[in-house]
């Protein structure tokens, strides 16, 4: 992937609160669209290989959640949080790191994943197929900067963390806007 390259086509199957749904789990299915998640709009995409993993629930998702003000300074509207992980689990990862700034995005059959060229296995884990760690400044459905962690290969060893940090997102941006 590299900047210029456009976004895949990709429906999203999520989950959205609906008190019109009753009971305990008032959701309902809706599907979304690339689209319906990035035109017209500058945002951050980053993804990571599974909600509640380590690194991701530690880290990269507070980081953003907590820096989105400074991202929304440089220009940014949304960012966006996605992994292959279906919508129930994205959504209660979202609840249970209480956030209110990042949102996620489940691409539980790892199609959009697939089609960045970013899918790879993680056997080695018990995982399964899953998302290499990336980030992305994306503008109008395009990429405007890529930001992939190195050595990107099924069942690789370790997980690196650094160049799809917030960090280096918020660098860029700060660089971009000068």
């Amino acid at each position: 992937m590299q900047a210029g390259v456009k976004l895949p086509d990709v429906t999203f199957n999520t989950r959205v609160r609906d008190e019109a749904v009753g009971g305990p789990n008032p959701f309902r299915w809706e599907d979304k669209t690339t689209a319906d998640f990035f035109s017209g709009k500058r945002v951050v995409l980053f993804s990571l290989p599974g909600a509640f993993t380590p690194t991701c629930s530690t880290y990269q998702l507070p980081g953003f959640e907590n820096g989105f003000a400074d991202f929304a300074a440089k220009g940014i509207d949304a960012i966006y949080c996605m992994s292959v992980n279906d919508s129930f689990v994205m959504n209660k990862w979202a609840e249970s790191q209480k956030l209110q700034n990042v949102s996620v995005i489940p691409d539980g059959s790892g199609e959009f994943t697939r089609k960045m060229g970013m899918l790879v296995a993680k056997e080695n884990l018990g995982f399964g197929n899953r998302s290499w760690r990336y980030a992305a400044v994306v503008n109008n459905g395009v990429v405007e900067a890529w930001f992939e962690e190195p050595g990107l290969a099924d069942n690789h060893g370790e997980d690196p963390y650094g160049v799809s940090s917030p960090e280096t997102v918020l660098t860029y941006l700060t660089k971009d806007a000068a």
